[in-house]
């Protein structure tokens, strides 16, 4: 029969700690701390009488092996960092998602945190990261500066940008097709007559904004259509921001007749607009949004796969810490444009 746990078995309860020990369970047990390693870490040499006391103890304790020390003593610590922009930004989390399953296929804890676009925090975050001695990170930037990480890449941390380049430093990044991806959806518009086209997108200090603003003007260019200052706004995805910029865009003497959208926070904003307007204004944005098909018209968009990009960084930090990597790589997966009404839209006469 199994043995009865009374509370007063029990270690002391305590808000915050007292986790039993190796210790602990050997009292319990009535064996030595090498019988419960070797229970512990599944190692030979302990009769199953004794196992199973051993075993009691530990679920009688709630015991947990200490898997830090264990790991430090092989040199890895079988964990890794992921630095994100926005944890509430729904582009991050499939990107999020595939570096978790890369990194449980390899046996390792994904760690994350969010910078919130700040690069003082980014960096904060990446250091304390460093600090617990993960053995690699893949940053998405806030930053265009990241020498503070040169010593940590020095020591052996792994390190894979993603999204967007490293600044100042020589380092692996995963990119999408910004510049071609937008070159692609405003040449959409422009095939389906339109000549005033608007751009409304992020800070232009991102890179990702300032190769998607870079993608506009090249397909602008390609048609000869000169652009008006007017019909360019970059800046704080703030939807009061976003909303000003888009309003103006479409009351001025020659409003446009078209928008393009530089990411998805952007194109939820100007969606809004054009539903109160009177006229119906085209629109293209950059990245997909949940729900775009069900709306009317759907919302056509240049699609990033943020799960490719988080796969692929995740496995090409793997393969630096296996060693089997030598030269930094910048690699750039590409983007599709999805046609669902709304990007196909005439310019009204």
């Amino acid at each position: 029969m199994p043995e009865t746990i009374r509370r007063s078995d029990r270690l002391p309860e305590s808000r915050y700690g007292n986790r039993p020990t190796m210790k602990d369970v050997a009292a319990r047990a009535g064996v030595g701390l090498k019988t419960v390693s070797r229970v512990v870490n599944g190692e030979p040499g302990v009769t199953p009488e004794t196992e199973r006391r051993v075993q009691e103890a530990i679920d009688a304790l709630g015991f947990r092996r200490n898997d830090s020390a264990r790991v430090l003593r092989k040199g890895r610590t079988a964990s890794i960092g992921l630095v994100l922009e926005d944890l509430a930004d729904p582009f991050y989390g499939p990107l999020s998602r595939a570096v978790e399953e890369v990194a449980r296929a390899h046996g390792a804890l994904l760690i994350n945190g969010s910078s919130a676009e700040d690069p003082d925090r980014e960096q904060e975050l990446a250091l304390a990261l460093c600090a617990r001695r993960v053995d690699g990170l893949v940053v998405i930037p806030a930053g265009d500066d990241h020498r503070y990480l040169e010593p940590e890449l020095k020591a052996g941390v792994a390190t894979v940008f993603v999204d967007r380049p490293a600044g100042q430093i020589d380092a692996d990044c995963v990119l999408s097709d910004n510049f071609g991806g937008a070159r692609d959806g405003v040449a959409h518009l422009i095939a389906h007559g339109h000549r005033r086209i608007g751009f409304i997108g992020d800070m232009p200090r991102i890179h990702t904004a300032a190769e998607r603003l870079r993608g506009y003007r090249a397909a602008m260019e390609d048609a000869g259509i000169p652009v008006e200052d007017a019909w360019m706004s970059l800046g704080v995805t703030d939807p009061e921001r976003v909303r000003r910029a888009a309003e103006d865009m479409l009351t001025e003497p020659s409003p446009v007749t078209a928008i393009f959208t530089g990411n998805n926070r952007v194109t939820v904003t100007v969606i809004r607009v054009l539903a109160a307007q009177s006229r119906r204004v085209a629109l293209v944005g950059f990245d997909d949004i949940e729900l775009a098909d069900l709306l009317q018209p759907g919302v056509t968009v240049v699609a990033q796969d943020a799960a490719a990009l988080g796969r692929t960084a995740a496995e090409r930090l793997f393969s630096q810490l296996d060693g089997t990597l030598v030269a930094p790589e910048r690699i750039e997966l590409p983007t599709r444009l999805v046609t669902r009404g709304s990007g196909e839209l005439p310019p009204e006469s």
